[in-house]
């Protein structure tokens, strides 16, 4: 019997598999980073311990620390998580020869299967149906499209899709970098790329008496090749297709004499429902809580029951109702999905009464999430915050639950893609099940659900308002001077706020009737304090009244706005400019806190506009930093391993009308 698991991971997963294991009265211990010691996860566990430094291969890669750590703790099982070590079959061998409960699949399955090019030897042995794998030096023109893929890969990392031969040399440099950071392992393999396929996958779990499988999920909407929106059970689904995933899936876990949870994947052609396989990946997926939802089974405690040698907890044989899940991430999609990092100062989702949990609760909402308001999102990591997942009776009511849920949530202090997740959930195609991995390529997504020109007045003039109010509880002198006033009443105020990096120009009076906006028949009915720096506003429009609430940071320079139609992060645009804070044209800036991994050029270098000057490592994808004219390298201030913050000056790039 299991006593005490350690948990090889971090952040959501491993409050995921901590909470099944305080349900089951498993005492639980976490091992944590230098940078994640004050998130939720570490004060959750029963005892912790630190493994020093912050990236993973200092850290969460370290099999010995993590090993050490299980043994000075006291801990009798290990629980990979997902990511890290989860598919290491030498980790895991380690494990079961300390005399420790692996929970997980025995390091044969996972050796057969890590290896994604001996897998697919496996499979095509086993009769799963699967796509031709191609040398890289043998590609030609006419096998374009090809993605290049990690062997021992996920989540995306370690891949690029390839449309121009020219292309392909630096494609294959890059995903073998990638994989070489986040898995220990550069090796890489191309496999024709379908331009309109579906990603489904079947969530199997191996016992000695056979494999139980529990439906299929859809995952096709994904960017970068990671997934964004994950559902059970798939959409659309003829009958005979159905029948033959789930078979297939069947015969792959059978064919490796499977034990414990695992998730076979497959690439579908949209149209004829003609499916591959891609890879059984040998643990927990990210996604795995749609399937719980609608089988009632908590994975988790099939995986600990199979590591016991215990029946599988009696999950559904048929799925009830519909999942959906997003993935809420620190990112910009209009900014080419950049990551971002910085405090996360408000995080709530109001409506989502449990997480980490099978039961849905009353409102069929539920939030797994890895951070909570007052904790750092650092660079050194995946930039997910939390999974938020809706089960309802019907696929259209859990969109609708989701999204709404999405558009009332709090989240301030980095920028995120909820918004585009609203959009998504809300579109005519995805509500019809017009699904593929080329969804999100099709339109232009990253403004998510903007706002419209009147309702983007509206929250700036409540922002406004906000300011001035705040400004107001703050004075030592004239307090009772009424706010904005002025004895000769020629020229409006004006509050000038960056959005989106376009500066707007708010105009308003204020006198004994409030506030007015000088634009678009707006007033400010009301104005009162929630909190430190908090303000519910209520501005009035053509006999409409909208509350809004605005938070405002302690520099007062950021101004973040919630409406009832969404979300808006305003910066307030200072009077005055600091003459320290200009930097020179030309100047490359760090669009974000990483690594330099890679230095393309030298001082004096002539580049074209586009030209690669240098690679930024953050949040275990690496990201190129480009040329932003014709010209010569000026300056490089910058190496390759060197820690960089956002807006850091990396190089300077003088264009030719500079030299002339």
């Amino acid at each position: 019997m299991i006593r005490s698991v350690l948990v090889a991971n971090r952040g959501e997963i491993a409050r995921r598999v901590m909470a099944t294991c305080r349900r089951l009265g498993i005492e639980t211990v976490a091992v944590h980073s230098d940078a994640d010691a004050d998130l939720p996860f570490v004060a959750e566990a029963d005892r912790a311990v630190r493994l020093p430094g912050s990236t993973p291969a200092e850290t969460y890669l370290r099999a010995d620390l993590v090993l050490e750590a299980a043994r000075a703790s006291g801990a009798d099982a290990v629980h990979p998580g997902y990511g890290f070590l989860s598919e290491n079959a030498d980790f895991a061998r380690a494990v079961v020869e300390a005399g420790l409960t692996w929970i997980g699949p025995s390091p044969a399955s996972i050796e057969a299967m890590g290896d994604k090019i001996r897998a697919k030897e496996l499979m095509l042995d086993a009769g799963v149906p699967q796509l031709g794998r191609l040398e890289p030096a043998a590609v030609t023109a006419a096998d374009l499209p090809v993605i290049v893929k990690a062997s021992a890969g996920g989540g995306g990392r370690g891949m690029r899709v390839v449309r121009e031969l020219d292309d392909l040399e630096a494609a294959v440099k890059l995903a073998a970098d990638e994989a070489a950071s986040a898995f220990g392992d550069p090796t890489v393999f191309v496999e024709h790329f379908f331009e309109r396929g579906r990603h489904v996958e079947v969530q199997v779990v191996g016992t000695p008496e056979g494999v139980v499988v529990l439906g299929e999920r859809d995952c096709s909407l994904q960017r970068r090749h990671q997934k964004v929106v994950e559902e059970a059970p798939a959409p659309g689904l003829r009958e005979e297709t159905w029948r033959a995933l789930h078979e297939a899936a069947r015969r792959a876990a059978d064919a490796i004499d499977y034990r414990g949870a695992g998730t076979v994947e497959f690439l579908m052609d949209a149209e004829s429902q003609e499916f591959f396989f891609l890879e059984m990946n040998t643990r927990l997926q990210v996604e795995h809580p749609v399937t719980e939802q609608v089988f009632g089974i908590d994975l988790v405690e099939a995986q600990i029951a199979v590591a016991e040698g215990l029946p599988l907890p009696d999950p559904r044989r048929e799925p009830q109702g519909h999942a959906i899940e997003v993935r809420l991430y620190a990112e910009d999609p209009a900014a080419d999905y950049q990551p971002q990092s910085g405090l996360l100062t408000a995080f709530d989702v109001p409506g989502a009464d449990v997480a980490f949990t099978v039961d849905p609760g009353p409102s069929g909402l539920r939030l797994d999430a890895g951070f909570a308001a007052g904790t750092e999102v650092g660079t050194h990591y995946d930039a997910m915050l939390a999974k938020v997942i809706a089960w309802a009776p019907t696929r259209r009511q859990a969109a609708r639950s989701l999204a709404g849920a999405l558009r009332r949530a709090r989240i301030h202090g980095v920028r995120t893609n909820r918004d585009q997740l609203v959009a998504l959930l809300e579109d005519d195609a995805f509500l019809a099940g017009d699904l593929s991995t080329a969804f999100l390529g099709q339109r232009d997504w990253t403004g998510g659900h903007a706002a419209d020109r009147d309702q983007q007045h509206l929250a700036l003039v409540a922002a406004a308002v906000a300011r001035a109010e705040e400004a107001r509880t703050r004075r030592t002198v004239q307090t009772r001077i009424p706010v904005g006033w002025r004895n000769v009443a020629s020229q409006p105020h004006v509050t000038r706020l960056e959005v989106a990096g376009t500066e707007v120009e708010v105009g308003w009076w204020s006198g004994r009737d409030g506030y007015v906006a000088v634009e678009g028949g707006v007033r400010a009915v009301d104005a009162a304090a929630l909190g430190e720096r908090r303000w519910r506003v209520v501005v009035e429009q053509a006999g409409v009244r909208h509350p809004i609430e605005i938070a405002l940071d302690a520099d007062d320079t950021v101004a973040e706005v919630d409406a009832p139609w969404g979300h808006l992060q305003a910066r307030i645009v200072p009077r005055f400019v600091d003459p320290a804070d200009a930097v020179a044209s030309g100047s490359l800036l760090a669009p974000m806190p990483g690594t330099v991994v890679r230095v393309a050029v030298e001082a004096g270098a002539r580049v074209a506009a586009g030209d690669t000057v240098l690679v930024l490592e953050a949040m275990k994808m690496q990201h190129a930093v480009a040329a932003p004219h014709d010209g010569v390298v000026a300056e490089v201030g910058v190496a390759a391993g060197q820690q960089v913050a956002a807006g850091d000056v990396l190089a300077v790039v003088e264009s030719d009308e500079e030299q002339a």
